[in-house]
Protein backbone atom coordinates (compact mmCIF):
# COMPACT_ATOMS: atom_id res chain seq x y z
CA UNK A 1 0.00 0.00 0.00
CA UNK A 2 2.56 2.49 -0.25
CA UNK A 3 3.47 5.23 -2.91
CA UNK A 4 5.32 4.43 -6.37
CA UNK A 5 6.38 8.03 -8.86
CA UNK A 6 7.13 7.06 -12.32
CA UNK A 7 10.94 7.97 -11.49
CA UNK A 8 11.39 5.19 -9.41
CA UNK A 9 10.91 2.52 -12.33
CA UNK A 10 14.30 4.32 -14.13
CA UNK A 11 16.30 3.52 -10.67
CA UNK A 12 14.59 0.31 -10.32
CA UNK A 13 17.34 -2.18 -10.54
CA UNK A 14 19.48 -0.05 -8.05
CA UNK A 15 16.37 0.14 -5.46
CA UNK A 16 15.44 -3.93 -5.56
CA UNK A 17 19.55 -4.49 -4.79
CA UNK A 18 19.60 -2.02 -2.02
CA UNK A 19 16.23 -2.94 -0.41
CA UNK A 20 17.33 -7.09 -0.72
CA UNK A 21 14.42 -7.74 -2.38
CA UNK A 22 13.51 -11.63 -2.68
CA UNK A 23 12.12 -13.16 -5.32
CA UNK A 24 10.97 -16.67 -6.38
CA UNK A 25 10.65 -17.63 -9.79
CA UNK A 26 9.75 -15.86 -13.25
CA UNK A 27 7.61 -14.30 -15.30
CA UNK A 28 4.96 -15.63 -17.74
CA UNK A 29 7.20 -16.98 -20.10
CA UNK A 30 5.38 -19.41 -22.86
CA UNK A 31 4.49 -22.31 -20.94
CA UNK A 32 0.97 -22.49 -21.35
CA UNK A 33 -0.11 -25.17 -18.85
CA UNK A 34 1.18 -22.91 -16.12
CA UNK A 35 -0.26 -19.94 -14.37
CA UNK A 36 2.64 -17.67 -12.21
CA UNK A 37 0.83 -15.46 -9.31
CA UNK A 38 3.25 -12.85 -8.38
CA UNK A 39 2.30 -12.20 -4.20
CA UNK A 40 4.08 -9.89 -1.54
CA UNK A 41 5.84 -12.12 1.36
CA UNK A 42 5.77 -10.46 4.57
CA UNK A 43 9.32 -9.14 5.92
CA UNK A 44 8.68 -11.08 9.00
CA UNK A 45 9.90 -14.65 8.35
CA UNK A 46 7.89 -16.56 10.53
CA UNK A 47 4.30 -15.09 8.92
CA UNK A 48 3.25 -17.57 6.60
CA UNK A 49 -0.39 -17.38 6.75
CA UNK A 50 -0.66 -15.78 2.73
CA UNK A 51 1.86 -18.63 1.67
CA UNK A 52 0.17 -21.53 2.87
CA UNK A 53 -3.03 -20.64 1.81
CA UNK A 54 -1.64 -19.75 -1.95
CA UNK A 55 -0.32 -22.94 -1.29
CA UNK A 56 -3.71 -24.90 -0.25
CA UNK A 57 -5.50 -22.97 -3.19
CA UNK A 58 -2.38 -24.29 -5.65
CA UNK A 59 -3.30 -28.11 -4.64
CA UNK A 60 -7.16 -27.41 -5.08
CA UNK A 61 -6.46 -25.66 -8.72
CA UNK A 62 -4.24 -28.29 -9.65
CA UNK A 63 -6.38 -31.20 -8.87
CA UNK A 64 -9.40 -29.24 -10.07
CA UNK A 65 -7.20 -28.90 -13.84
CA UNK A 66 -5.59 -31.84 -14.26
CA UNK A 67 -2.50 -30.94 -16.19
CA UNK A 68 -2.12 -27.83 -14.79
CA UNK A 69 0.62 -25.93 -12.71
CA UNK A 70 0.72 -23.19 -10.48
CA UNK A 71 3.45 -21.18 -9.78
CA UNK A 72 3.74 -19.07 -6.97
CA UNK A 73 6.17 -16.36 -7.10
CA UNK A 74 6.45 -14.52 -3.88
CA UNK A 75 8.41 -11.16 -3.47
CA UNK A 76 9.70 -10.55 0.23
CA UNK A 77 9.87 -6.60 0.44
CA UNK A 78 8.33 -3.66 1.85
CA UNK A 79 5.07 -2.91 0.52
CA UNK A 80 6.92 0.14 -1.99
CA UNK A 81 9.97 -2.08 -3.03
CA UNK A 82 7.22 -4.64 -3.94
CA UNK A 83 5.18 -2.63 -5.86
CA UNK A 84 8.76 -1.20 -7.87
CA UNK A 85 9.78 -5.38 -8.40
CA UNK A 86 6.22 -5.89 -9.94
CA UNK A 87 6.19 -3.07 -11.98
CA UNK A 88 9.61 -3.98 -13.22
CA UNK A 89 8.39 -7.79 -13.85
CA UNK A 90 5.18 -6.34 -16.11
CA UNK A 91 6.89 -4.15 -18.41
CA UNK A 92 8.50 -7.29 -20.04
CA UNK A 93 5.90 -10.57 -21.83
CA UNK A 94 9.55 -12.55 -20.81
CA UNK A 95 9.05 -11.40 -16.81
CA UNK A 96 5.72 -10.92 -16.41
CA UNK A 97 3.56 -12.93 -14.10
CA UNK A 98 -0.08 -13.81 -15.29
CA UNK A 99 -1.42 -13.10 -12.20
CA UNK A 100 -0.20 -10.34 -9.96
CA UNK A 101 -1.61 -8.96 -6.44
CA UNK A 102 -2.36 -5.06 -6.31
CA UNK A 103 -3.06 -2.58 -3.59
CA UNK A 104 -6.05 -0.77 -4.47
CA UNK A 105 -3.75 2.58 -4.00
CA UNK A 106 -1.70 1.88 -6.24
CA UNK A 107 -4.00 0.17 -9.60
CA UNK A 108 -5.06 3.33 -11.23
CA UNK A 109 -1.44 4.18 -11.92
CA UNK A 110 -0.75 0.29 -13.29
CA UNK A 111 -3.48 0.57 -15.22
CA UNK A 112 -2.72 3.76 -16.77
CA UNK A 113 1.23 2.34 -17.55
CA UNK A 114 -0.37 0.01 -19.14
CA UNK A 115 0.50 -3.20 -17.17
CA UNK A 116 -3.15 -4.83 -16.65
CA UNK A 117 -5.43 -6.61 -18.51
CA UNK A 118 -8.95 -5.42 -17.71
CA UNK A 119 -11.14 -8.13 -16.59
CA UNK A 120 -15.05 -6.91 -17.51
CA UNK A 121 -15.65 -10.22 -20.42
CA UNK A 122 -14.75 -12.63 -17.38
CA UNK A 123 -16.32 -11.14 -14.39
CA UNK A 124 -19.51 -10.67 -16.70
CA UNK A 125 -19.98 -14.74 -16.95
CA UNK A 126 -18.96 -15.09 -12.97
CA UNK A 127 -21.93 -15.38 -11.34
CA UNK A 128 -19.91 -14.44 -7.82
CA UNK A 129 -19.44 -10.87 -8.75
CA UNK A 130 -23.18 -10.27 -7.42
CA UNK A 131 -21.76 -11.19 -3.70
CA UNK A 132 -18.99 -8.37 -4.16
CA UNK A 133 -20.32 -4.74 -2.40
CA UNK A 134 -20.39 -1.60 -4.67
CA UNK A 135 -17.60 0.14 -3.10
CA UNK A 136 -15.48 -2.66 -3.13
CA UNK A 137 -16.05 -3.34 -7.16
CA UNK A 138 -15.22 0.69 -7.41
CA UNK A 139 -12.14 0.17 -5.99
CA UNK A 140 -10.70 -1.50 -8.65
CA UNK A 141 -12.28 0.10 -11.34
CA UNK A 142 -10.15 2.81 -13.88
CA UNK A 143 -11.42 6.02 -15.34
CA UNK A 144 -12.31 4.07 -18.35
CA UNK A 145 -14.85 2.40 -16.50
CA UNK A 146 -13.52 -0.76 -16.83
CA UNK A 147 -12.88 -3.09 -13.64
CA UNK A 148 -8.86 -4.72 -13.58
CA UNK A 149 -9.09 -6.40 -10.03
CA UNK A 150 -11.16 -8.81 -7.98
CA UNK A 151 -10.86 -7.61 -4.49
CA UNK A 152 -10.34 -9.93 -1.93
CA UNK A 153 -11.17 -8.04 1.29
CA UNK A 154 -10.87 -4.72 2.59
CA UNK A 155 -10.13 -3.30 6.43
CA UNK A 156 -10.35 -0.38 8.42
CA UNK A 157 -8.44 1.61 10.83
CA UNK A 158 -8.89 2.47 14.57
CA UNK A 159 -7.11 2.90 18.22
CA UNK A 160 -5.94 -0.15 19.82
CA UNK A 161 -4.65 -0.04 23.56
CA UNK A 162 -3.23 -2.08 26.19
CA UNK A 163 -5.53 -2.10 29.46
CA UNK A 164 -3.31 -3.27 31.72
CA UNK A 165 -0.73 0.09 31.12
CA UNK A 166 -4.05 1.77 31.25
CA UNK A 167 -4.85 0.67 34.42
CA UNK A 168 -1.43 1.42 35.63
CA UNK A 169 -2.24 4.89 34.47
CA UNK A 170 -5.80 5.01 36.00
CA UNK A 171 -7.41 5.50 32.68
CA UNK A 172 -10.80 3.56 31.91
CA UNK A 173 -10.79 0.16 30.59
CA UNK A 174 -13.65 1.20 28.42
CA UNK A 175 -11.51 4.40 26.96
CA UNK A 176 -13.52 6.36 23.74
CA UNK A 177 -11.65 9.38 23.28
CA UNK A 178 -14.00 11.98 22.00
CA UNK A 179 -11.32 14.12 20.48
CA UNK A 180 -7.95 14.73 19.87
CA UNK A 181 -7.41 16.31 23.07
CA UNK A 182 -8.36 13.27 24.62
CA UNK A 183 -5.89 11.29 23.35
CA UNK A 184 -2.90 13.71 23.79
CA UNK A 185 -4.04 13.97 27.18
CA UNK A 186 -3.99 9.95 27.64
CA UNK A 187 -0.82 9.85 26.16
CA UNK A 188 0.66 12.56 28.08
CA UNK A 189 -0.97 10.85 31.59
CA UNK A 190 0.68 7.74 30.64
CA UNK A 191 4.23 9.40 30.18
CA UNK A 192 4.01 10.69 33.65
CA UNK A 193 2.85 7.55 35.14
CA UNK A 194 3.87 4.82 33.76
CA UNK A 195 7.53 5.77 32.52
CA UNK A 196 9.56 3.46 29.78
CA UNK A 197 6.56 2.87 28.03
CA UNK A 198 5.89 4.33 24.73
CA UNK A 199 2.70 6.28 25.30
CA UNK A 200 1.21 6.63 21.26
CA UNK A 201 2.84 5.36 17.97
CA UNK A 202 1.32 7.67 15.02
CA UNK A 203 3.07 6.08 11.74
CA UNK A 204 4.81 9.20 10.15
CA UNK A 205 7.51 10.02 7.78
CA UNK A 206 8.80 8.71 4.26
CA UNK A 207 10.37 5.29 4.78
CA UNK A 208 7.02 3.56 5.90
CA UNK A 209 4.84 4.86 2.80
CA UNK A 210 1.41 4.09 3.11
CA UNK A 211 1.30 3.00 6.10
CA UNK A 212 2.23 6.56 7.39
CA UNK A 213 0.31 8.39 4.91
CA UNK A 214 -2.72 6.34 5.21
CA UNK A 215 -2.68 5.05 8.75
CA UNK A 216 -1.36 8.43 10.46
CA UNK A 217 -1.73 11.08 8.27
CA UNK A 218 -4.98 10.30 6.10
CA UNK A 219 -6.72 9.09 9.69
CA UNK A 220 -5.90 12.59 11.00
CA UNK A 221 -7.02 15.00 7.90
CA UNK A 222 -10.25 13.20 7.12
CA UNK A 223 -11.40 13.76 10.51
CA UNK A 224 -10.51 17.49 10.61
CA UNK A 225 -13.47 19.09 8.61
CA UNK A 226 -17.50 18.34 8.45
CA UNK A 227 -18.84 15.38 7.66
CA UNK A 228 -18.50 14.47 3.66
CA UNK A 229 -15.87 16.59 3.21
CA UNK A 230 -13.37 15.49 0.64
CA UNK A 231 -9.62 16.68 1.87
CA UNK A 232 -7.37 15.39 -0.38
CA UNK A 233 -9.60 15.94 -3.90
CA UNK A 234 -12.24 17.79 -5.15
CA UNK A 235 -14.29 14.89 -7.29
CA UNK A 236 -16.44 17.98 -8.51
CA UNK A 237 -13.95 20.33 -9.61
CA UNK A 238 -11.52 17.35 -10.23
CA UNK A 239 -8.81 18.79 -8.66
CA UNK A 240 -6.73 17.99 -5.88
CA UNK A 241 -6.70 20.32 -2.67
CA UNK A 242 -4.19 22.03 -1.50
CA UNK A 243 -2.75 22.19 2.45
CA UNK A 244 -5.33 24.28 4.19
CA UNK A 245 -6.25 24.24 8.07
CA UNK A 246 -6.86 20.29 8.37
CA UNK A 247 -3.70 19.65 6.49
CA UNK A 248 -1.68 21.80 9.24
CA UNK A 249 -3.75 21.02 11.94
CA UNK A 250 -2.57 17.21 11.36
CA UNK A 251 0.89 17.87 10.73
CA UNK A 252 0.65 19.84 14.24
CA UNK A 253 -0.65 17.42 15.83
CA UNK A 254 1.97 15.06 14.47
CA UNK A 255 4.56 17.49 15.47
CA UNK A 256 2.94 17.35 19.11
CA UNK A 257 3.43 13.89 19.50
CA UNK A 258 6.94 13.53 18.67
CA UNK A 259 7.90 16.80 20.14
CA UNK A 260 6.41 15.81 23.70
CA UNK A 261 8.22 12.64 22.98
CA UNK A 262 4.73 10.85 23.59
CA UNK A 263 5.93 8.51 20.44
CA UNK A 264 8.73 6.36 19.57
CA UNK A 265 12.45 7.67 19.15
CA UNK A 266 11.58 9.25 15.93
CA UNK A 267 14.94 6.59 13.96
CA UNK A 268 12.25 3.94 15.15
CA UNK A 269 9.54 5.90 13.77
CA UNK A 270 11.06 6.52 10.06
CA UNK A 271 12.05 2.70 10.04
CA UNK A 272 10.94 1.55 7.24
CA UNK A 273 9.44 -2.18 8.81
CA UNK A 274 7.74 0.14 11.77
CA UNK A 275 4.36 -1.30 11.26
CA UNK A 276 6.08 -5.44 11.69
CA UNK A 277 8.03 -3.79 15.20
CA UNK A 278 4.17 -2.62 16.15
CA UNK A 279 3.07 -5.71 16.55
CA UNK A 280 6.07 -7.74 16.56
CA UNK A 281 7.98 -6.30 19.77
CA UNK A 282 5.72 -3.16 20.96
CA UNK A 283 2.46 -4.25 21.86
CA UNK A 284 2.63 -7.95 22.55
CA UNK A 285 5.92 -7.04 24.90
CA UNK A 286 3.80 -3.86 26.72
CA UNK A 287 5.83 -1.57 25.36
CA UNK A 288 3.44 0.86 23.59
CA UNK A 289 0.14 1.51 24.91
CA UNK A 290 -1.94 3.23 22.03
CA UNK A 291 -1.72 2.15 18.72
CA UNK A 292 -3.33 4.05 15.41
CA UNK A 293 -3.55 1.14 13.50
CA UNK A 294 -5.46 -1.46 11.28
CA UNK A 295 -8.19 -4.59 11.85
CA UNK A 296 -5.52 -7.15 10.94
CA UNK A 297 -3.14 -6.78 13.36
CA UNK A 298 -5.07 -9.64 15.42
CA UNK A 299 -4.19 -12.08 13.18
CA UNK A 300 -0.50 -11.65 13.96
CA UNK A 301 -0.74 -12.89 17.45
CA UNK A 302 -2.80 -16.08 16.59
CA UNK A 303 -1.75 -19.59 17.37
CA UNK A 304 -0.98 -19.69 12.96
CA UNK A 305 0.06 -15.77 13.33
CA UNK A 306 4.08 -14.58 13.35
CA UNK A 307 3.97 -13.78 16.84
CA UNK A 308 1.76 -16.21 18.79
CA UNK A 309 0.07 -14.12 22.37
CA UNK A 310 -2.74 -15.74 23.70
CA UNK A 311 -3.50 -12.91 25.79
CA UNK A 312 -4.16 -10.10 23.43
CA UNK A 313 -7.58 -10.47 23.44
CA UNK A 314 -7.98 -9.53 27.20
CA UNK A 315 -4.90 -7.06 27.18
CA UNK A 316 -5.94 -4.95 24.13
CA UNK A 317 -8.83 -2.90 23.92
CA UNK A 318 -10.29 -1.01 20.61
CA UNK A 319 -11.83 2.59 20.14
CA UNK A 320 -13.03 4.57 17.11
CA UNK A 321 -10.28 7.40 16.04
CA UNK A 322 -12.60 10.75 17.07
CA UNK A 323 -13.08 13.31 14.77
CA UNK A 324 -10.99 16.39 15.32
CA UNK A 325 -12.77 18.27 17.73
CA UNK A 326 -15.72 15.44 17.74
CA UNK A 327 -17.92 17.07 15.06
CA UNK A 328 -20.21 14.51 13.10
CA UNK A 329 -20.20 12.08 12.31
CA UNK A 330 -17.52 11.55 15.45
CA UNK A 331 -15.44 8.99 14.35
CA UNK A 332 -13.31 8.47 11.26
CA UNK A 333 -11.53 5.37 9.59
CA UNK A 334 -9.89 4.82 6.32
CA UNK A 335 -10.38 1.47 4.04
CA UNK A 336 -7.84 0.16 1.63
CA UNK A 337 -7.44 -3.71 0.18
CA UNK A 338 -5.74 -5.54 -2.47
CA UNK A 339 -7.22 -6.96 -5.49
CA UNK A 340 -6.58 -10.19 -7.55
CA UNK A 341 -5.48 -8.27 -11.08
CA UNK A 342 -4.01 -10.20 -14.59
CA UNK A 343 -0.81 -8.30 -16.02
CA UNK A 344 -1.29 -7.62 -19.59
CA UNK A 345 1.32 -9.10 -21.25
CA UNK A 346 0.47 -12.20 -19.25
CA UNK A 347 0.38 -15.45 -22.03
CA UNK A 348 -2.04 -17.76 -20.01
CA UNK A 349 -5.40 -14.71 -19.03
CA UNK A 350 -7.94 -17.72 -19.30
CA UNK A 351 -6.07 -19.77 -16.74
CA UNK A 352 -4.81 -16.60 -14.29
CA UNK A 353 -8.82 -16.41 -14.11
CA UNK A 354 -9.51 -19.50 -13.55
CA UNK A 355 -6.98 -19.31 -10.29
CA UNK A 356 -9.11 -16.20 -9.70
CA UNK A 357 -12.32 -18.52 -9.73
CA UNK A 358 -10.97 -20.67 -7.66
CA UNK A 359 -9.48 -18.17 -4.96
CA UNK A 360 -13.02 -16.45 -4.58
CA UNK A 361 -15.28 -20.25 -4.33
CA UNK A 362 -17.14 -18.71 -0.72
CA UNK A 363 -15.42 -21.66 0.89
CA UNK A 364 -11.74 -20.43 0.14
CA UNK A 365 -13.04 -16.63 0.07
CA UNK A 366 -13.82 -17.13 4.11
CA UNK A 367 -11.10 -18.84 4.65
CA UNK A 368 -8.27 -15.99 3.24
CA UNK A 369 -10.63 -13.23 5.22
CA UNK A 370 -9.80 -14.91 8.77
CA UNK A 371 -6.00 -15.83 8.11
CA UNK A 372 -5.58 -12.81 6.61
CA UNK A 373 -7.76 -10.74 9.08
CA UNK A 374 -9.80 -9.04 6.08
CA UNK A 375 -13.07 -6.86 6.37
CA UNK A 376 -15.15 -9.28 4.22
CA UNK A 377 -16.36 -7.21 0.59
CA UNK A 378 -19.00 -10.43 -0.31
CA UNK A 379 -21.92 -10.35 1.13
CA UNK A 380 -21.68 -14.06 1.50
CA UNK A 381 -18.74 -13.81 3.58
CA UNK A 382 -20.02 -11.08 5.97
CA UNK A 383 -22.77 -13.61 7.33
CA UNK A 384 -20.84 -16.47 7.83
CA UNK A 385 -21.11 -17.62 11.34
CA UNK A 386 -16.47 -18.83 11.41
CA UNK A 387 -16.48 -15.47 9.71
CA UNK A 388 -18.23 -13.29 12.09
CA UNK A 389 -16.69 -15.46 15.38
CA UNK A 390 -13.44 -15.90 13.89
CA UNK A 391 -11.19 -13.27 15.88
CA UNK A 392 -11.93 -10.77 18.50
CA UNK A 393 -12.55 -7.40 17.30
CA UNK A 394 -14.03 -8.58 13.70
CA UNK A 395 -17.22 -7.11 14.60
CA UNK A 396 -15.58 -3.46 16.24
CA UNK A 397 -13.37 -3.08 13.35
CA UNK A 398 -16.50 -4.15 10.76
CA UNK A 399 -19.01 -1.64 12.47
CA UNK A 400 -16.11 1.23 11.08
CA UNK A 401 -17.69 0.86 7.74
CA UNK A 402 -19.96 2.94 7.95
CA UNK A 403 -17.39 5.92 9.24
CA UNK A 404 -14.62 4.81 6.89
CA UNK A 405 -13.57 7.06 4.17
CA UNK A 406 -11.27 5.51 0.67
CA UNK A 407 -8.16 7.18 -1.17
CA UNK A 408 -9.10 9.03 -4.45
CA UNK A 409 -8.49 6.20 -6.42
CA UNK A 410 -6.72 8.10 -9.43
CA UNK A 411 -3.11 7.61 -11.07
CA UNK A 412 -1.20 10.62 -9.60
CA UNK A 413 -2.05 9.05 -6.10
CA UNK A 414 1.06 7.55 -5.38
CA UNK A 415 2.86 10.46 -5.83
CA UNK A 416 0.51 12.70 -3.93
CA UNK A 417 1.10 10.28 -1.08
CA UNK A 418 5.13 10.65 -1.39
CA UNK A 419 4.37 14.13 -1.60
CA UNK A 420 2.41 13.88 2.11
CA UNK A 421 5.28 11.71 3.15
CA UNK A 422 7.85 14.01 2.71
CA UNK A 423 5.71 16.65 4.69
CA UNK A 424 4.98 14.80 7.78
CA UNK A 425 8.91 13.79 7.78
CA UNK A 426 9.94 17.46 8.07
CA UNK A 427 7.29 18.29 10.35
CA UNK A 428 7.90 15.69 12.44
CA UNK A 429 11.74 15.57 12.71
CA UNK A 430 11.63 19.26 13.59
CA UNK A 431 12.74 20.71 9.96
CA UNK A 432 9.69 22.61 9.19
CA UNK A 433 6.88 23.76 10.57
CA UNK A 434 3.59 22.31 10.08
CA UNK A 435 2.73 25.58 8.30
CA UNK A 436 6.19 25.49 5.78
CA UNK A 437 5.42 21.68 5.34
CA UNK A 438 1.99 22.06 3.97
CA UNK A 439 3.64 25.25 1.61
CA UNK A 440 6.20 22.65 0.05
CA UNK A 441 3.39 19.99 -0.17
CA UNK A 442 1.26 22.52 -1.85
CA UNK A 443 4.29 23.16 -4.41
CA UNK A 444 4.94 19.32 -4.96
CA UNK A 445 1.26 18.86 -5.55
CA UNK A 446 1.20 21.58 -8.31
CA UNK A 447 4.33 19.92 -10.17
CA UNK A 448 2.67 16.30 -9.79
CA UNK A 449 -0.96 17.10 -10.54
CA UNK A 450 0.17 19.18 -13.62
CA UNK A 451 -1.47 22.32 -11.43
CA UNK A 452 -4.90 20.62 -11.26
CA UNK A 453 -5.74 21.99 -7.48
CA UNK A 454 -7.82 24.16 -5.78
CA UNK A 455 -8.53 25.43 -2.28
Amino acid sequence: MRPTTAPLILTAVALVATAGLTACGGGSGSDPDTVKVAYNRSTDNKIRFKDNHLAAVKKQFEKANPGKKVKLVPIQAQDNDYATKVQQMMRSPKTAPDLVYEDTFRINADIKAGYLRPLDDYLAKWKDWGQFVDTAKTAAKAEDGKTYGVPDGTDTRGLWFNKDIFAKAGLPADWAPKNWDDILKAARTIKKKVPGVTPLNVYTGKAPGETSVMQGFEMLLYGTGAAGDEPLYNPKTKKWVTGGQGFRDSLAFLKTVYGEKLGPDISDALDPNVGTTVFSEWLPEGKLAIALDGSWLGQNWLKTGGKPWPEWSKTLGQAPMPTQHGQAPGKVSMSGGWTWAISAKSKNPDLAWKFIEQFQTKENAVRWDIVNAQIAVRKDVAQDPEYLSSMPGIRFFTGLVKYTHYRPALPVYPQVSSAIGEAMEAATAGDSSPGGAAKAYDEQLKSVTDGAVGG
